[in-house]
């Protein structure tokens, strides 16, 4: 089969596309025909893992055809289309089969692609965790999603808007439109607008109920100053310096996202969560109430190329490449 290798560890530009045997599954396993495959960020950012042996087949997540089951799966037949977000200490996605943990796999709805169903599975799910399952939004109203051109920030605010939240995003100016059709209310540039200004300025002074931070600890640190009192602020890329915040006063929950430590804590809920929270994805985008943001469709042989656009940080949405 053909696939990705990253050799020693190296970045991106190193990697080679080659010939390499189908992999062998265990019994809790099952091998998937590849057919599309979303590129992340951390697909570029996270190119050395001590768990690794190199070569390394990368890549997290896959959409494609069951090829074979483990003597332990019960619940998948041969040829059911599946989607997969898929556990980043082993190989991973970016080839023509890949053996994966059977337990979250969620069954794509027939009138649902491949592409469709790979572009909602990395992003999506950490949107979803950040907002169905760490937030409590019940009776809340307000929430900053940072990053709202991006895949994450994207979902989120589909997701936020479903909820009948009200939803400020970060974005560049070229990016305004987008993200309103996508459901935001207000658009901030942050690289020319005081964000903590005009987040104030847009709940009468009181703060968001709520932030999806996509960005980074220092940016989180600073979302402190925009929540409301008893506010909840998630993050996937680092979590706020509580020190700032005098005991006593904000009362803030901090969440952390991370799909990745659902296989790291080896519990058996934790990854079967993995294949419920994109099997509840993929619904949505059936009933078309879920834009999977797909903005390209790459082939197998170009997905590199891919990867370093997405890193220059001006994608829109998702790309996505097919074998």
């Amino acid at each position: 089969m053909k696939a990705w290798l990253n050799q020693e560890g190296t970045g991106i530009e190193d990697w080679q596309y080659r010939d390499v045997e189908v992999p062998q599954i265990d019994s809790h396993e099952a091998l998937i025909r590849v057919k599309a495959v979303a590129l992340n960020p951390v697909d570029y950012k996270a190119t050395n893992n001590p768990a690794w042996t190199f070569p390394h087949i990368p890549g997290v997540d896959l959409a494609g055809i069951v090829e074979q089951v483990g003597a332990d799966v019960s619940d998948l037949s041969v040829g059911d289309r599946v989607a997969i977000h898929t556990n980043l200490q082993k190989n991973g996605a970016f080839a023509e089969y890949a053996a994966v943990d059977a337990r979250a796999l969620a069954l794509i709805p027939e009138d649902v692609s491949f592409t469709d169903a790979t572009a909602i599975l990395c992003a999506g799910m950490t949107a979803y965790e950040a907002i169905h399952q760490k937030m409590n939004t019940t009776d809340k109203q307000t929430i900053l999603i940072h990053a709202g051109a991006g895949g994450v920030g994207g979902f989120g605010i589909q997701l936020a808007k479903r909820l009948g939240l009200r939803v400020a995003t970060t974005a560049s100016t070229e990016n305004h439109d987008w993200v309103k059709q996508l459901g935001a209310d207000l658009a901030i540039d942050y690289k020319q607008e005081n964000v903590t200004d005009l987040i104030r300025d847009w709940t009468d002074g009181r703060g968001v109920d709520l932030i999806l931070n996509t960005v980074g600890r220092a940016e989180a640190t600073d979302d402190l100053g925009r929540l409301a009192f008893s506010g909840q602020l998630a993050y996937i890329a680092g979590g706020p310096d509580l020190s700032i915040v005098k005991p006593f006063t904000l009362s803030p929950s901090i969440h952390e996202v991370a799909l990745a430590a659902a296989y790291a804590s080896q519990n058996d809920r934790a990854i079967r969560n993995l294949g419920q929270m994109a099997a509840a994805l993929l619904e949505l985008v059936q009933q078309n109430e879920l834009n999977p943001l797909v903005t390209d469709v790459i082939p197998a042989d170009q997905l590199v190329e891919g990867l370093k656009r997405l890193a220059k940080r001006h994608v829109r949405g998702k790309i996505i490449a097919t074998f």
